[in-house]
Order: structure tokens, then sequence, then C-alpha cells
């Protein structure tokens, strides 16, 4: 299966369009999104982009073809691409807040942590990315009053949990104690979950399960233990989410759903059959051919099936 997934990283890292671009122009003149993002202008977005260089460099140990990897990373980890979103970023603070600068500094501390030969170099072209956003991050997390606790990209607490174990990994440790303590701010207090209002019909994370994900990073084990089953008393009543009109995008974010709950789930309970079964109920729709579902469903299959984020 994981060779499954190096063939549609890289497919991805082929396909320039469809494409979603979310682009604030500055003036009338007409832009392509390779000129805007010189190194994320593939995938369906700019997320689902980065996300599937991670999954690149992950795999890439068990890759049956690793010179093809590395060929593929090496046309767009470049000093000059990554240079340029880095300044993209800079100039439009907003983009991709919070989702996609936490997958962006995920893969940066992968690269950092990969044994592969081509890995340095990858690891110094993305510097200024990683400036960048530890910079922005923190600048966030300075003046943001109030979570958001929505079950799409928006989700405050799933990006803290990514930010946290890369900021972690590279030992950028200004901008995980940034996290740290907004965690805590946010979510210490929160108690008695109403889990039985998810899912919404586009989700493609719990907003519980990324809020209990987060906080079993920050707090210490003898507070999580404390604090887990004052939010949420019973997770035994997540049950696969089934999906209806998979072409769909929007609800096929629920195929998404029932990966990432199985990720998080197996952090937070013992229950394997709860694991499973959420398993079973998405992993037909990883590998479909439908760019609705390849474009990023591998990424959250390979978590869910243990996966790990960096190393």
């Amino acid at each position: 299966m994981s060779q499954r997934y190096v063939e549609i990283a890289l497919q991805n890292l082929r396909t320039e369009a469809p494409h979603q671009l979310d682009h604030v122009a500055q003036d009338t003149r007409g832009y392509t999104v390779k000129e805007l993002h010189p190194a994320f202008h593939t995938s369906y977005d700019w997320h689902s982009c980065v996300h599937m260089h991670w999954l690149l460099v992950r795999l890439l140990p068990e890759a049956t073809d690793p010179a093809a990897v590395r060929a593929a990373l090496d046309r767009n980890l470049t000093a000059e691409a990554l240079a340029a979103e880095a300044a993209y970023l800079r100039s439009s603070p907003s983009f991709e807040r919070p989702y996609g600068w936490a997958w962006a500094l995920v893969l940066a501390a992968a690269v950092a942590k990969s044994p592969d030969e081509a890995a340095p170099k990858w690891s110094a072209a993305m510097t200024p990315l990683v400036d960048t956003i530890v910079g922005l991050s923190v600048e966030w997390l300075e003046g943001a009053a109030r979570p958001v606790r929505s079950g799409v990209h928006s989700n405050s607490a799933f990006a803290l949990a990514l930010l946290l174990e890369a900021a972690e990994s590279l030992g950028q440790d200004r901008l995980a104690q940034a996290v740290r303590d907004k965690a805590r701010a946010w979510f210490e207090a929160d108690t008695d979950y109403p889990i039985a209002w998810e899912p919404s019909g586009e989700d493609f994370v719990s907003p519980a399960l990324c809020e209990a994900d987060l906080m079993r990073r920050v707090l210490t084990e003898h507070e999580f233990a404390a604090w887990l089953p004052a939010f949420l008393p019973d997770l035994s009543v997540l049950k696969p989410v089934q999906v209806r009109y998979p072409i769909d995008g929007r609800q096929g974010h629920l195929q998404g759903l029932n990966l990432t709950r199985a990720w998080q789930l197996a952090a937070l309970t013992d229950d394997d059959r709860q694991v499973t079964a959420h398993l079973d109920a998405a992993l037909p729709s990883v590998t479909s051919g439908d760019f609705n579902h390849d474009h990023w469903l591998a990424t959250f299959a390979y978590l869910a099936q243990g996966g790990a984020l960096i190393e």
C-alpha cells in the first residue's frame, strides 16, 4: 500500500490542473499558479501540495524507485522556489493560516529528520520558509483572541498540534512555548463537549478529537488523565460516517473524517475495533482514482495506518 501512496503523491506533483487558487490580487494583471507558488503549485491547492511533498519525504525510505521521488522533490524544494514561497507568505500573512502553515512546518521537520542523502539540501533550502512561518505563527498566536472550533481547515487545535510537534522537532522553542500557552488558555477549562453534535456535513476533522489530541501533547500525563474524561466522557459514541454522495467534494470530506478520527483515536483510546471500523469505512476511497480523493486522502490514510508525522 505504501507504494500506491507514493504513486498518488507523485501524480499530485505532476498535476497542475484542476487547481484551486486562493489569491488576493493587488493589481489587474494575470498570474499563473506556478508564478505565484513555484514550489507548491501542483495538486488541487497549496496545502494539499505541501502535504503530498511531506508524504513523499516520509515514504522515500520505502519507495521502490527512490530516484524518481528524489527527482520530484528536487524540482520543487529549491532555494529559489522556497524563498519565493516565504516571500508570498510575508506579503499575504493570512494565506493558508493556520492549516497550510502547520503542514509546511511539518514538511520542514520531516525533511530535517530524513536520513536520505538529498535531505540536507532540501532542508537548507527550506530555512527561509521555516523562519517565516515561525515568525508569523508566533505573531498570530499573540494576537488571536479565540480559537476556531470548526471541522475543516480553519480548526485551531488541529493546526496547533502540528505546529507544536514540528516546532519541538526543529528546536523552535519560542513557537513551541507559544503553542503550549495558547492551548492551555483556550482549551484547558473546557468540559462536557457536546460530541453528539458531530459531525457537520463537510467535516474532515473532529473538533473534539483535535482538541483532545492537542491537549495530550500539552498537559502532563496526570493533568490529561483528569482533563479527558471531563471533556469527553465517552469516546465510544463515535461511529464511522457513511458518505452518500462521494462525488461531492465537500461531502467527500467525511471520508477524511473517518481517517483523521482513526489516527487520533489510536492515540486516545485502547479500542482497536473503533479505530479499525473507521479505517475500513474510508480506505476504499483513498486509492479510488478520483482526484477529489487522490489529492489529499492518502496523507491521512498513512497517518491512520500508523505512520508518524515526523519520525
